[in-house]
């Protein structure tokens, strides 16, 4: 259980996924902004290759956060994306094997860069916070080790100093 835990959660956790909505709603900014940004990642699921994603501060939007690479994702608005660069997790986890009850929280940074549309030429960078609850599958009354969790809830909340031109 646990290896294919921490493997959907390396994976989700480099999703900074940042979890699956799959609907991008308008993002709003004026220009030569700068100031403190908040995104938000939610996902359900732990096998998602997306998480939805909420940005609010410099500017306000809702979008789909995809994978790139383990440390790469890329935020897409309806009116433009943003690459985010991230450190792996540093924290703590746990998994109990009676009740197969898994809990991650860490920590990490990221940097924004490689914006088109309306966030062509973002920079940014801050800090994240990954919490992860799972419950994973059981098989014969054990924890299973290769099932998905029957559970699983997973928040990145994110915070950094932001600049448009």
């Amino acid at each position: 259980m646990r290896k294919t835990i921490m493997s959907v959660i390396v994976a989700a956790a480099t999703t900074l996924a940042l979890g699956g909505a799959g609907v991008a709603a308008a993002s709003t900014h004026s220009g030569g902004a700068s100031g403190i940004e908040h995104f938000q990642l939610m996902t359900i699921s732990a096998t998602a290759t997306t998480s939805s994603v909420i940005a609010y501060g410099v500017f306000t939007g809702a979008g789909v956060d995809h994978q790139v690479s383990n440390n790469v994702d890329r935020f897409v608005f309806s009116n433009g994306t943003i690459r985010v660069h991230h450190s792996n997790g540093k924290g703590q986890q746990s998994f109990n094997p009676k009740t197969c009850l898994l809990t991650v929280n860490e920590h990490g940074t990221f940097l924004l860069t490689h914006g088109t549309g309306k966030y062509a030429g973002i920079s940014g960078h801050g800090t994240y916070h990954l919490s992860v609850l799972a419950i994973g599958a059981r098989s014969h009354g054990k924890c299973s080790q290769t099932k998905p969790p029957v559970a699983y809830h997973q928040v990145i909340n994110a915070r950094g100093l932001v600049s448009l031109p």
